[in-house]
């Protein structure tokens, strides 16, 4: 029984492992797309910054990832479209991925 137990055991530290780096590298991911959008519309130095910090609070509005393109297609206002935000955040959490794998 203690073969299973420690089985258990590590498939229980796995889980919590991985979901605790989804979660930081969609809050990474966040703050890259908030840095990115900040850029568009003329933000630098610590407004940018402050508004990348907004986009990482956005996402706690509700589950999924729809708060975070809300958020950043109201802001942009035009200056990038729907393909664009969505492709753009999909290549961060990517990038965000990576940068985490590189910590580690």
């Amino acid at each position: 029984m203690s073969t299973f137990d420690d089985r258990e055991h590590a498939f229980e530290a796995k889980f919590a492992h991985d979901a605790e780096m989804q979660f930081k590298a969609e809050a990474r991911r966040n703050k890259l797309l908030g840095l990115w959008a900040a850029d568009l519309m003329g933000k630098t130095g610590d407004d940018a910054a402050a508004y990348a910090q907004e986009v990482i609070k956005s996402d706690f509005e509700e589950a999924g990832h729809e708060d975070v393109y809300r958020k950043v297609s109201g802001d942009l206002a035009g200056k990038a479209d729907e393909a664009t935000i969505r492709a753009k955040m999909a290549e961060l959490l990517i990038e965000a991925k990576a940068q985490l794998l590189t910590e580690f």
